[in-house]
């Protein structure tokens, strides 16, 4: 695995002006599309870009959609995005000047140069992936530095060429930052000291930056003692130097102007800074209390408590004399004036993950990598929220928002177990201490103390592996380590007795490491030279950015660094210790090249299978990122009922299944170690609909069904129909009327519910009410009208009854007698009837079909229908 000083080749010269490529529309892309219409990129030229950039405006990383996107602080809004290939949901290291963007990918460690002039790529390279580097920007000096492997690198921002030789540290450093004066500062504690660099003169031309041997390197210029060896310590850069926080003694130390400025701290767990603060105070936040402690000049002036639970508190920063603390389990970012009040709340609305709070241009913009959400906050602390995906730039629809995880639980908070496995190897009057981790007991460890050789040593945290100087050689020693948190002292627990002596072992020179698939480290290294002893075993340890913890021990000349040991996806060197077998040890051995461990990606978290309702035979499946586990999950393998795909994205479709099929979707994450451990969850595809009639009704003319339907997880649309009519629509699928019917008939009503999935029916027998008219002729006043209506007679006469629609003697077939109750069917247009005074001056061309010897006419002009008499109420016959 490359380190720093083999990492910073540039790719070929070819990539120095090429612009992002991916599967978005690119700036490359708009910028030839509006070319066409005599416009730039979203209406900003090269000059108008770099002003835009100096004018209150940020670039900020969207993880989920892989693009940058430059904020204007002074409107909030997007004004142009970038894509960045192959970093879809990978974290993203963004520093920036008004001229210049440098990125590194931690999953891939490629750093990237952009020209904000231009948004043009100048150059790419490699680091090692995974936390241990970061990139720190300041004007036209860019650094790497490799906490791990302890080198501050200087590269010429254009080129990304080294310039000059690189300023040496030991293993695990911290910090790497500049003030506001262009001062990079580093903290050493091993050494209990921090210093600053400057950087050398870059070049004319960024292809001659200056080689090693030239003379032209950054100089490390100042270093000052800030706390013991061996303690753990948080660097945060300031306007004009550096605050260092020691965690293990629990104070601050400010260097300013060559002065040092220790002030103690009433804090009882660990704290943190940000990476820079602005103004003369300096915040310090303790997530495990909740509390932030403001630092003036002359000591501490104040602390606050941020609301809420947990301790996922981010480093709270200072701007424009108030503090905002983010809590990165709520999505929600406290401020507080300069009094410890809070004056409000931001954000909040149930989105989590880490943001990113950075002061610049005179804005504080806040930033979620994993949301489309961002928000500026100007000098008079007016907030406003800015959509990092919104269309009206470039992209499309934003990706799901994963459901906000429970609230945690407060734990059981005691004071820490004692350390395990404490182990101590003599040397040439020295002796070197290392431990496994005590149990916290719900409160993180502040601090380790060693004990004997008649000395109390305090060491950082983080610092498991200690050298104890200035012993007597020929004398036996033994050494207790305990740890320290919030509630106290742990028990101690004690090494095994050695005594130093000047005949030890030569150190292992050329230590290799690697990480395997299986989440091991293998560490491998030549036998040492006994120096007339037997080596017994060998004694690893892990350096990491800031932190030091023995790996284990070995008789032979490798060891294998079991998986979980160590976590996943952030940097280890490793040094080695020979032991002979009189328990003397060597000095440590030069540091090993850096590894990432890594394994199969964990599980795909909150896993949600549902029906396709427009669709048959499919399940959609949504899910939130995987771990990744030291390497970029590169896709995802999902299965369900016998049918298999691979995917990029968090979601997907399973299709050609069976319909109303019970599926198990299992969803797996693939990375460099291959598949992961499986998530899985159920869904059902569309089943065809199932009708059950529950009710009908009838008037004389039309069919009420009432019905309920199981719609199989689809959406269904439902009709209803008699034969011989069209279907009538049942838009609420619960019931429907068919009207238009015959009286007194009986009908099969079918009910028919369809979904993408097919069809299912239910049948209800159902007739319609009968409709009686009454015969009515109603004799006159005078001469014959008083017996017109009494009987038949020959001639013309009420309430004739014919065999058609019309007054055909040949066609009579009856007489009814006024008052006769006739059962009616329908009516038909035939000849006109006038009754004149004998039923009320009423005419029609209407005839009515009656049941009367079978089923025959009679003029509506001489029956009456009950229920108002209302003709079109029958059908037509």
């Amino acid at each position: 695995m490359a380190i720093i000083d083999d990492a910073v080749s540039t790719e070929p010269g070819a990539s120095r002006r090429r612009r992002w490529r991916g599967g978005l529309v690119t700036v490359g892309t708009v910028s030839a599309l509006l070319a066409a219409m005599g416009l730039t990129v979203l209406g900003l030229g090269a000059a108008d870009n770099a002003v835009a950039n100096y004018d209150a405006s940020s670039w900020l990383w969207s993880a989920a959609r892989s693009e940058l996107a430059r904020v204007n602080g002074v409107t909030a809004r997007v004004d142009t995005r970038v894509e960045v290939p192959d970093s879809r949901r990978h974290p993203v290291q963004v520093v920036q000047t008004d001229r210049l963007l440098v990125l590194r990918d931690l999953n891939t460690g490629q750093v990237s140069s952009l020209d904000l002039a231009t948004l043009q790529i100048t150059a790419t390279t490699r680091t090692t992936p995974g936390l241990g580097v970061n990139v720190a920007l300041h004007e036209d000096a860019a650094f790497v530095v490799d906490a791990v492997q302890g080198i501050v690198r200087q590269l010429d921002p254009r080129s990304l060429a080294p310039v000059g030789e690189p300023v040496h540290y030991p293993p695990g450093i911290t910090g790497g930052a500049f003030d506001g004066e262009g001062r990079l500062w580093v903290a050493v504690p091993a050494e209990g000291t921090v210093s600053a660099v400057t950087a050398a003169e870059l070049p004319s031309e960024p292809g001659s930056a200056a080689p090693p041997g030239s003379g032209i390197s950054p100089k490390r210029i100042e270093t000052y003692d800030v706390a013991e060896p061996s303690h753990e310590l948080v660097v945060s850069t300031l306007d004009d130097g550096v605050a260092v926080l020691d965690r293990t003694a629990g104070a601050l130390v400010r260097v300013q102007r060559g002065e040092v400025v220790r002030t103690p701290l009433t804090i009882t767990g660990p704290g943190s800074l940000p990476a820079r603060t602005s103004g003369p105070k300096v915040p310090v936040t303790v997530p495990g209390e909740r509390k932030v402690h403001v630092i003036g000049a002359g000591g501490e002036e104040r602390q606050f408590t941020v609301p809420g639970r947990g301790d996922k508190l981010s480093p709270a920063v200072a701007w424009a004399d108030r503090f905002y603390c983010a809590d990165e389990s709520t999505g929600t970012v406290y401020s507080f004036d300069a009094s410890g009040q809070l004056v409000d709340t931001i954000g909040g609305k149930g989105s989590t993950g880490p943001l990113e709070l950075e002061v610049r241009e005179n804005r504080l913009f806040i930033n979620a990598p994993d949301s489309s959400t961002a928000r500026v906050v100007d000098d008079k602390h007016q907030v406003r929220e800015v959509n990092k995906y919104a269309n009206d730039v470039l992209g499309g629809d934003p990706p799901p928002v994963p459901p906000p995880p429970p609230p945690p639980k407060k734990p059981k908070v005691g004071k820490p177990s004692a350390p395990r496995s404490v182990t101590a190897s003599a040397g040439n009057a020295r002796a070197r201490v290392s431990w496994r981790p005590a149990a916290a007991n719900g409160a993180e460890i502040i601090r380790y103390v060693v004990e004997g050789a008649g000395e109390r040593r305090e060491v950082g945290a983080n610092q498991r592996s200690v050298e104890v100087t200035g012993l007597t050689n020929g004398e036996t020693y033994r050494f207790s380590v305990h740890a320290v948190n919030a509630k106290g002292d742990g028990p101690a627990r004690s090494s095994n007795p050695v005594t130093p002596t000047a005949a030890v072992p030569d150190p292992p020179s050329g230590v290799t490491a690697e990480a395997r698939p299986d989440g091991t480290v293998l560490v491998k290294w030549p036998a040492a030279n006994g120096q007339g002893n037997t080596i017994a075993k060998y004694a690893v340890t892990a350096n990491s950015a800031g932190a030091n913890a023995p790996a284990g021990e070995s008789t032979k000349t490798e060891l294998v660094v079991p998986a979980g040991e160590l976590d996943y996806g952030t940097q280890y060197a490793f040094t080695v210790v020979s032991v002979n077998d009189r328990g003397a040890g060597s000095a440590a051995s030069p540091v090993s090249n850096s590894v990432v461990p890594f394994a199969a990606p964990g599980a795909p978290v909150d896993l949600r299978a549902t029906t396709v309702a427009n669709r048959p035979g499919t399940v959609a499946v949504q899910w939130s990122p995987a771990a990744a586990n030291g390497r970029p999950v590169t896709k995802y393998l999902v299965e369900a009922g016998g049918r298999s795909s691979e995917v990029t994205d968090t979601r997907a479709t399973v299709d050609g299944l069976g319909d109303g099929q019970s599926v198990t979707v299992t969803v797996k994450a693939v990375n460099e170690a291959g598949p992961g451990a499986a998530a899985t969850a159920t869904a059902r595809t569309v089943a065809p609909p199932r009708v059950t009639v529950t009710g009908s009704s009838a008037t004389a003319t039309a069919v009420t069904v009432n019905f309920t339907v199981d719609a199989g997880g689809g959406q269904a649309t439902c009709t209803v129909s008699v034969p011989g009519e069209k279907p009538v629509t049942a838009r609420n699928c619960a019931s429907a009327t068919v009207p238009g019917l015959t009286p007194g008939t009986a009908y099969t009503a079918t009910v028919t519910a369809s979904n993408a999935a097919g069809e299912g029916t239910a049948k209800r027998a159902q007739s319609t009410d009968p409709l009686y008219g009454i015969a009515t002729c109603n004799n006159g006043p005078d001469g014959d009208q008083r017996t017109y209506c009494d009987k038949d007679v020959a001639g013309r006469n009420g309430n004739e009854i014919f065999s058609v629609p019309q007054q055909d003697n040949d066609k009579q077939v009856g007489w009814a007698r006024p008052g006769t109750r006739l059962k009616a069917y329908c009516k038909r247009q035939g000849e006109n009837v006038d009754s004149w005074i004998y039923n009320d001056q009423k005419q029609s061309s209407w005839w009515v079909r009656v049941e009367f010897e079978g089923k025959n006419y009679i003029p509506w002009a001489w029956l009456n229908l009950e229920g108002g008499d209302n003709i079109n109420v029958l059908p037509t016959c």
